[in-house]
Order: C-alpha cells, then sequence, then structure tokens
C-alpha cells in the first residue's frame, strides 16, 4: 500500500532538507520507545526531529494498518455513510487521511491529540489539502472531566498502547459514548496489542456495542497463547524511508491488530482468513475464525469447486 499522492508530497515536503544521520538516529529512538511501549508520562514525539522521523518511517505503515481496518467496514457496511469523524490520539491526522480515502461523504473531522508537535505538522500535512473540515484539539484524552462530542465514525488508532492499562477502560467508555455508529480501534499486532484489543473487544461489548471485524461472531476468541490474531499490511518505502532504517528492500510489512463495533449489527457474518494462506498443487489451506465462534484450519482443492476458486482468491484479513 502507497499513501494518497497529495500527503506523500506533503511528507517530502517537511522531509526536504533533513539530514539524514541525524533522522535516523531519531527514527531508531522513536522506534524503540515504541517497541518498548513506555508509560513514563512522556510523549514518544517530544521534538520536531522526532515528529520528522515519525512521518518518514511510522506514517506509511499506521496509514496502511488504519486504511485496511477501515476497508474492512466498507465491505461489511457497503451502505455506511458517515458525515463526521473524530479521531483519538491523531498524531498527525493520518487516520484522517485514510477515512478520507474510504469515504468521500464525510464532511468535519475532529482530531484530538495531545502533542502540541504532531498537531503542529498534521495541519502542515493537510494545508490545501481536499479532506474534510477539520479542527484540532489540543487535550489530555485521561484527564477526569475530559469527553467527545458524539461523532458518526471515531478512531482510536495506537492509543491504548499508550496508556497505562488501569486508566484505559475509562478512556474506552469515553470513546463508545462518543461514538454515533461505528468505533475502530487499532493496536500493534503483537500478542500484548492482541490482548489489549481483546480486552477493549470484552468491555465494548459488555457496553451493548457489536463486533463486525475482524470477528466473525461475539463469542469468545477462540484463539490461544501463544496463538494470537493479527494482520498484515505490505507498505511502500520511500528512498529517505529506506534510508532512515537503515533498509535496502523497497517495502515492509506492518503487522496489526485491529476491531471494529457498531451500535447496529451488520446483515449476516462471514468467515475471516486470520493468517497467511498456504498455497499448494490444486490445494490451499485457510485459517479461519468462522461465524459460530471456533478457528482453525480448513483445506480446499480442485475437486471442490467454486469453494475452491474463492478461497485461491482469498488473502489474508479477507472474508470468505
Amino acid at each position: 500500500m502507497e499513501l494518497p499522492l497529495p500527503l506523500r508530497r506533503a511528507v517530502d515536503r517537511e522531509l526536504d532538507g533533513v539530514t539524514l544521520a541525524n533522522l535516523a538516529a531519531a527514527a531508531q529512538k522513536l522506534s524503540q520507545r515504541y517497541r518498548d511501549e513506555r508509560h513514563d508520562g512522556k510523549f514518544h514525539v517530544v521534538s520536531a526531529q522526532d515528529a520528522l522521523a515519525y512521518l518518514a518511517v511510522r506514517l506509511p505503515a499506521t496509514y496502511a494498518a488504519v486504511r485496511a481496518s477501515f476497508v474492512t467496514v466498507t465491505e461489511a457496511r457497503p451502505d455506511f455513510a458517515p458525515k463526521t469523524f473524530l479521531d483519538v490520539g491523531a498524531g498527525p491526522g493520518t487516520a484522517l487521511w485514510a477515512a478520507a480515502d474510504c469515504w468521500s461523504t464525510l464532511t468535519d473531522a475532529s482530531l484530538v491529540e495531545a502533542s502540541p508537535i504532531f498537531r503542529d505538522y498534521g495541519e502542515k500535512l493537510t494545508a490545501n489539502a481536499h479532506l474534510p473540515h477539520a479542527v484540532w484539539r489540543i487535550a489530555d484524552v485521561t484527564g477526569e472531566n475530559f469527553d467527545f462530542a458524539q461523532s458518526d465514525l471515531v478512531a482510536a488508532t495506537y492509543l491504548l498502547n499508550e496508556l497505562a492499562s488501569d486508566v484505559r477502560p475509562s478512556v474506552l467508555d469515553r470513546l463508545w459514548r462518543a461514538t454515533a455508529d461505528t468505533l475502530v480501534i487499532v493496536e500493534p499486532g503483537t500478542p500484548a496489542g492482541w490482548r489489549r484489543i481483546l480486552a477493549a473487544r470484552q468491555q465494548l461489548i459488555e457496553n451493548g456495542a457489536h463486533v463486525i471485524a475482524p470477528c466473525a461472531h461475539q463469542h469468545a476468541c477462540p484463539l490461544q497463547a501463544p496463538d494470537w490474531c493479527h494482520f498484515s499490511e505490505r507498505v511502500a518505502r520511500s528512498r529517505m524511508h529506506r534510508q532512515a532504517k537503515g533498509g535496502e528492500v523497497p517495502w515492509e510489512d506492518e503487522k496489526f491488530s485491529y476491531v471494529v463495533v457498531t451500535r447496529q449489527p451488520a446483515a449476516g457474518t462471514q468467515a475471516r482468513v486470520i493468517a497467511r494462506p498456504r498455497k499448494g498443487s490444486g490445494r490451499i489451506t485457510l485459517k479461519l475464525c468462522r461465524p459460530d465462534g471456533s478457528a482453525g484450519e480448513q483445506l480446499f482443492s480442485r475437486r471442490d469447486g467454486a469453494p475452491f476458486k474463492r478461497a485461491w482468491r482469498s488473502d489474508w484479513g479477507s472474508v470468505l
């Protein structure tokens, strides 16, 4: 997946003239903070150099994971036409670009971000872009008196991993109260990220939410550690991206876990492919999450006819 051309050009403008050595050092430091999932009360992005490193190495991957999660909503609910969008923990506005790419009906967006630096770069990236009208709000989402206005579509992407575990439930309650229709939560595709998604999923179901993706059911997740539910999106790397990460391959795979819940259940549920398909001569094995609450592998061969053809065209994350 590649960034939309206007966003790619805006990022390139911000990175123009940046010293590669400084960018690579900042990128390495930033990546380490994200991997460590530090909760030390400090922002991951505290300087302009940090923000530029994020634009170079994290924004493309975040965009890919968020857009892939949004696409599952368009597939499950092709009639969904949100007008208002709330992004909590918006960073530099990455999810706004992904949402606008999926729903032309969006007219207004509220972007909540605690980091003024992120807000400043987000405004630079969106200047003169054909995007929904956006209002930025600098706020701490963990504040006791903080609340959000209701929006049709609400997103919290790579947010829970930055919050201490004891404040996540209250933040989730506020997110759900702010959701007029659909809430999308995305986390890193690690076992720890999956556990956060599971906890959020359970809390939201108890509050009356209906899961429409990626799960094919409302039951408890059937997967057991060391297995975990996650997905992968291939991300195109720019030249600066490759140089900042010291890589030569023109792409990378972003692993992510996510959950989508709605106020109303979607019509019909289908099994979802939850691992990379294994193909052989005239056969394919898919690992499926099924509507009955089970998960497991299923073999399809040419003798199965149409089901085999559908299985052969499927990919990790698609519905069957």
